[in-house]
């Protein structure tokens, strides 16, 4: 009788890839965890319960056939299981690395209370990983071109989901971005220690393959206007993301020193990749040396404290104005960043910034919850006379992402947006005021995960597609 390979959650302990001293990690700007080799991966695999209604798919925004997949690595067939698990998720490389999974797959794991979840983005690692190793990853060329053209704005994942979709069905692709490299926030954003750019640019590399056309440098509103985008294809979709940092406002805001998270860590990528930033060069976006204090509790916030570590930063304070239990971040990624040496200041909120200047120190009050806001989370309260002072040279603001101005900045007054300047759709179609232009992931939903961007670059696909047919159909009977 053959062994049941999966169930094992009551005889085998929950083990995660090995992850790097954070003595040794913080010397480079390297992934800290290594990859499963397969016999861990597989054994991993083998805890899933296989439960009638899976939690882990339910809560993964790209419904993901989880427990199938890891039932067919559990078995070894391990080409099969890559084959589900990229049906339904377009970069399956970068979710497994920088996917929340303990607040969405494995945080809602079935067996995770009594016996530790099943490492889900591990094994999705291991299983994309493999892919690439056996060359089972081919771009997706159509079967037949259909002679129409879409344009993107935007080469972030929302965007690049969008343009893998599309062009599987045969369309012509083409997507404009204003930076020099494909990704968006998968490139600038987000640090090496937590995604290798070479991740990100081998799948550009393999959409290109596919033969979707990337214009870079190219930013609409200023080398292109959004009505000759409109008329140079036959639908238009905004990816932009929203990039706009969240202000804080209080004395001293303005001084130097104090600067936007993505100002900062767009810097460091930079220079990670070899390119020439003067303001990193000058110092003024190095940390190196200087007392570093991050305001927000989000995983951007933990990817500025890790970067200033990783800089040499002299001391590295994260002032969040809730407690720890309230973070809206990873928590994993809170443990990564107190293994670091980040020191975490809860409940405390910045006053004012000091300094003539050039910054040189936060005036900060404490806080206490009170009752619960508009959210259900309990609101902040400032604590009469506790301010105090903490010494800082470089202070960066970690309070999330607003849209720009799109319809200024792409030249486009008619394109209707929301009260909090998000791209106004219909949820239906998602389809913007403008007659085929579409709109998805962050530019429409607000700051959220980049899993939900690739859902969206994927459903936006779809509603293209019957746009497209439609229009299509339409103009033959015209023509009979």
């Amino acid at each position: 009788m053959a062994e049941n390979k999966m169930l094992k959650f009551v005889s085998v302990e929950q083990k995660t890839p090995p992850k790097r001293e954070a003595g040794a990690r913080v010397q480079d700007f390297s992934e800290i965890y290594a990859a499963f080799v397969q016999p861990a991966a597989q054994e991993q695999a083998g805890r899933c319960s296989q439960c009638g209604i899976p939690f882990c798919q339910i809560h993964c925004p790209l419904s993901n056939n989880i427990p199938d997949w890891l039932k067919l690595t559990a078995e070894g067939r391990l080409q099969e299981a890559y084959e589900l698990s990229q049906a339904t998720n377009s970069m399956p490389e970068v979710c497994g690395r920088i996917c929340p999974q303990d607040r969405l797959c494995e945080g809602n794991c079935v067996i995770e209370k009594d016996f530790e979840s099943v490492t889900i983005g591990s094994v999705e690692k291991f299983l994309t990983e493999t892919a690439w190793e056996q060359g089972w990853v081919k771009p997706r060329t159509p079967r037949a071109e259909l002679g129409l053209s879409v344009g993107i704005i935007g080469a972030g994942p929302g965007g690049l989901a969008a343009a893998e979709q599309l062009r599987a069905k045969g369309y012509e692709v083409h997507v404009y971005d204003r930076y020099d490299r494909v990704g968006g926030l998968l490139i600038y954003g987000i640090p090496g220690f937590k995604l290798e750019k070479h991740v990100v640019s081998r799948r550009a590399k393999l959409l290109e393959d596919q033969g979707v056309t990337f214009h870079l440098n190219v930013a609409v509103g200023d080398q292109v206007k959004l009505d000759e985008l409109r008329a140079r294809h036959d639908a238009l979709l905004i990816a932009t993301g929203v990039y706009k940092a969240r202000d804080v406002a209080v004395p001293g805001a303005a001084l130097d020193g104090v600067v936007p998270a993505m100002t900062y860590l767009t810097a460091s990528n930079k220079v990670g990749m070899g390119d020439k930033v003067p303001e990193f060069d000058s110092g003024d976006l190095d940390a190196k040396g200087k007392h570093v204090v991050v305001i927000g509790g989000g995983d951007t916030a933990m990817d500025c404290v890790r970067t200033a570590v990783r800089q040499g930063a002299k001391s590295v304070k994260c002032l969040y104005r809730r407690d720890k239990d309230n973070m809206p971040g990873s928590m994993r990624e809170v443990k990564n960043a107190e293994e670091e040496g980040v020191e975490f200041v809860w409940l405390s909120a910045p006053q004012a910034f000091l300094g003539d200047g050039k910054v040189s120190g936060v005036k900060a009050h404490r806080m206490r919850l009170g009752l619960a806001d508009s959210s259900g989370r309990q609101a902040p309260e400032v604590i009469e006379g506790s301010s105090y002072n903490m010494p800082a040279d470089l202070v960066i603001k970690a309070l999330g992402f607003d849209p720009e101005e799109l319809p200024t900045l792409f030249g486009a007054p008619e394109l209707s947006v929301s009260r909090w300047g998000t791209v106004k759709v219909d949820f239906k179609t998602m389809m913007t005021n403008l007659d085929g232009v579409f709109a998805a992931g962050d530019i429409v939903r607000g700051a959220s995960l980049v899993v939900w961007a690739i859902r969206d670059g994927r459903d936006v696909a779809d509603q293209m597609h019957l746009y497209l047919k439609a229009k299509a159909d339409a103009r033959l009977a015209k023509a009979s």
